[in-house]
């Protein structure tokens, strides 16, 4: 099939775009939100294209995969085509609601031309989607090169914008994890994150060192020499990091929020809304690498079998065939 679909989530569209079609990902001059074009940070295959929204007016496509609201619109125009109604549509949501949890309706609720596909059970029970169908196609990575060693005394953190997004990603939280063992934090967004943390009020000198953007195979090379992976979001979507990072064979310090509950086993890592419950896990993992090692090789195993890039394909082929021949 010919797929339409954005570059919104890098991680999650280079486990997509290694399916079996034709994916065609929009580009516009200033590459912007809207026409990012294809990943440079990531290993996509030939079979993602860029193409721009003039050829979109002549080009085949036989799916569109929404993944924002506006991008609907967006759709229509460039297509000349109604998604849902000319040709099938697709809207993944990849977010937990924000606003008036959990009574939060979804801006697709309520319709029938479209399917909402929830990367979680957690985003599937929380959104309000009304008569809208929904299905749950749990995430599924590209097996990252690098194996842990758990070499460095150090605690890793792979978070996006952690200074604008703060609460939501646990900055307010790191100074406390940075007193037990220094904590490396990469992603986007992360510059400037030591000064941040000092403006509001944490200790001078924490050993908290940002990394900004490396490219994926880099960071995990990077984050596998830490002992063990920490992971502070209070309200988001399970990460496509902290999967990485259990399939890598780190042992994983989480708060016990979202789908982090039932995606780490007990016997993979430490889970609890207790911050100083964690605070002492990592303390114990820093300080015990043969602990460190049995936790980290669970959730490698778990990884594997849960969340492997197979399954992942193998589940969206299935849901594109029945919207693809139930629009025929």
């Amino acid at each position: 099939m010919n797929v339409l679909l954005w570059h919104v989530h890098g991680s999650w569209t280079t486990s997509f775009v290694h399916g079996k079609h034709h994916y065609l990902v929009p580009v516009t001059p200033d590459r912007g939100p809207y026409g990012l074009g294809r990943a440079r940070t990531y290993p996509w295959p030939d079979t993602a294209v860029e193409i721009t929204p003039d050829q979109l007016a002549t080009t085949d496509v036989d799916l569109v995969i929404l993944q924002r609201p506006e991008e609907l619109d967006l759709a229509t125009r460039w297509l000349g085509r109604r998604p849902g109604h000319d040709l099938p549509a697709i809207y993944v949501e990849h977010n937990t609601p924000k606003g008036d949890v959990p009574n939060t309706r979804h801006p697709m609720a309520d319709r029938d031309d479209l399917l909402i596909a929830h990367v979680t059970h957690f985003n599937e029970l929380f959104w309000d989607t009304g008569g809208t169908r929904t299905a749950v196609v749990e995430h599924g990575i590209l097996p990252p090169r690098h194996e842990w060693s758990g070499e460095l005394d150090r605690l890793a953190v792979v978070t996006n914008e952690p200074v604008r997004r703060w609460r939501v990603t646990g900055t307010d939280l790191m100074p406390r994890f940075a007193q037990v063992a220094p904590l490396d934090v990469f992603g986007m967004g992360v510059a400037g994150l030591p000064e941040a943390l000092a403006r509001a009020g944490a200790p001078d000198g924490l050993p908290v060192t940002g990394h900004d953007d490396l490219p994926q195979d880099r960071m995990h090379a990077e984050v596998a020499r830490r002992r063990a992976y920490l992971h502070l979001c209070r309200w988001t979507s399970l990460g496509l990091s902290l999967i990485e990072a259990m399939a890598i064979g780190m042992p994983i310090v989480a708060l016990a929020t979202t789908e982090a509950v039932d995606a780490v086993p007990a016997d993979a890592g430490v889970l609890s809304t207790r911050v100083e419950s964690l605070v002492e896990a990592a303390r114990w993992l820093t300080t015990d690498r043969d602990a460190a090692a049995r936790l980290g090789a669970r959730g490698r195993e778990v990884a594997k079998e849960r969340f492997g890039l197979d399954r992942f394909l193998t589940d969206w082929d299935r849901l594109m065939e029945e919207e693809t021949c139930g629009s025929r």
